[in-house]
């Protein structure tokens, strides 16, 4: 038997899973990751705990698939984007907690770089808009507030990278330091033409180049683990960002073809090959993950709270004990009773794109239950979502594509048929859930497959994507406008431009 392993790394736990050649799940293991939050509007983790859960996971997965490393033919790693990590490269300690993707400290940084009308420039060379959300302002931050870490970083003792690097570095025990060009065009400091690091962009960060990691392929030769860690010496194939790994997973290879992951966050991804189109409907343009030098790229689109809506309900409300329990809860009630729940806990991405929008809970009534609660809050992730696919069709229709014809969807929240029947409500096209819904770390396993002659080519991974299940839709065009209509109004309550 033939197997790959892939590493998941993501906001709010970190897995293993061991894949078979037909990509079927033969061992699971998972960790929770702390989340911690010391001012208003700041997100941190451990990188420390970061590699350990991650370490833990391996071995146990491992040991639930009955296999040994020696079985393993190659790993993949999929990771949260953006998040931001500085360690230094002698001892290997992080000058500071990760700084996540979802944090928003580096906001006054992004207002400067506006009002110096750098926002052109950055957009045509990276795909990205200027805001917190991506790794350069992050990385800017540190070392404009850590104690000697300037100072450390331009005389080359330090080092940044994504999560994926980082794990990277552990696994190999510091002989590579490298980052796929998935996870670097997310950074805001890479040329997407040429997936290089942008000497202009380093300088306007004020960024030493020594600090970055070498961009390969998302599908090359990452290095082998550290032979001490697991036994035996696995080669590392494949790197990719989660929704980059996601689209990859879900066999969207050609252009038009488009996924969404229900998360923490949501992200909506449609690949336009290797054309490099610029948004004008406030979405992004990201790298695909690349399997040899030729260029793929993806539009996307980021809602910043999907599913963590659901785990404010649990732990802030206290509306029920599992996650789970929110489909019955929603579903004992016909429908929201005119309640709309804009979850803008961290403001509002894409389309809106407002940091400083909040949080907004509108249409209560005497009438209104927490059920209906539940109920705004679970069809919010579904609004949210049917807003990047809209802005996303007027983007492809402008570019002379054919409209989309269905929707593929994986993460934890795609599970919930309620959810999925609303999306097609709203959408008016399928929704198609596969059979294995864990496609962001089935996308590195492939990924990594590729490079070590598991997989022939990406014809042969086609093959491996099954449908589980698929959502028609069920309401007329008319009544689905009037509640995107509605929706609007809603999102315009909370938005603070």
């Amino acid at each position: 038997m033939t197997y790959l392993l892939a590493l998941d790394q993501g906001t709010s736990s970190t897995r293993s899973i061991v894949f078979d050649r037909l990509g079927r799940i033969v061992g699971l293991a998972q960790r929770e990751l702390t989340q911690y939050y010391p001012q208003p509007g700041w997100v941190e983790h451990d990188p420390m705990e970061i590699w350990h859960t991650q370490r833990d996971t391996i071995k146990e997965a491992l040991q639930r698939a009955r296999v040994s490393a020696r079985d393993i033919q190659a790993l993949g790693i999929t990771n949260q984007r953006e998040t931001t990590i500085v360690w230094d490269r002698h001892s290997g300690e992080p000058v500071h907690p990760a700084i996540v993707w979802q944090d928003r400290r580096a906001e006054p940084t992004c207002t400067a770089l506006r009002e110096q009308g750098l926002e052109p420039m950055i957009l045509d060379r990276t795909g990205l808009r200027i805001d917190a959300y991506f790794s350069a302002t992050k990385l800017k931050w540190i070392l404009d507030h850590v104690p000697g870490a300037r100072q450390g970083a331009e005389a080359g003792d330090l080092l940044f990278g994504t999560v994926d690097c980082w794990l990277v570095w552990q696994l190999t025990r510091g002989h590579r330091h490298v980052t796929d060009v998935s996870n670097a065009s997310r950074t805001m400091l890479m040329d997407v033409h040429r997936n290089t690091w942008d000497s202009e962009l380093l300088d306007a960060f004020e960024i030493p180049r020594a600090m970055m990691p070498e961009i390969l392929c998302s599908s090359a030769d990452f290095g082998r683990t550290a032979e001490a860690l697991l036994g035996h010496s696995i080669a590392i194939g494949g790197v990719a960002g989660d929704q980059q790994s996601a689209l990859f997973g879900q066999a969207c290879f050609h252009p038009g073809m488009a996924k969404n992951t229900y998360g923490t966050g949501c992200f909506m991804l449609m690949h336009t090959g290797d054309q490099f189109h610029t948004s004008n409907n406030g979405l992004l343009t990201t790298s695909a993950a690349q399997t040899d030098t030729n260029p793929a790229y993806a539009l996307e689109g980021s809602v910043f709270v999907g599913g963590a809506v659901v785990q404010w309900l649990r732990d802030g409300l206290r509306a029920f004990v599992h996650s789970s329990d929110i489909e019955a809860l929603a579903s004992s009630v016909p429908d929201s009773g005119g309640v709309f729940f804009v979850p803008a806990f961290t403001g509002l991405g894409a389309p809106i794109w407002d940091p400083q929008a909040r949080g907004t809970i509108t249409g209560l009534t005497r009438g209104s239950t927490i059920a209906h609660i539940a109920r705004a809050a679970l069809e919010s992730i579904a609004y949210q979502s049917a807003a990047l696919l809209l802005a996303m069709s007027r983007d492809a229709q402008a570019a002379g594509a054919n409209p989309l014809a269905d929707l593929r969807v994986d993460g934890g929240a795609c599970v919930n048929d309620l959810l999925m029947q609303f999306q097609a409500d709203l959408l008016g096209i399928p929704i198609l859930r596969p059979t294995m819904v864990e496609t962001t770390a089935l996308g590195a396993a492939l990924l990594a497959g590729l490079q070590t002659g598991v997989y022939a080519d990406v014809s042969e991974l086609e093959s491996l994507w099954r449908v589980e299940r698929q959502f028609d839709p069920a309401l007329s065009r008319d009544e689905a406008a009037q509640r995107l209509a509605a929706w609007d109004h809603a999102v315009r309550q909370a938005c603070t431009r």
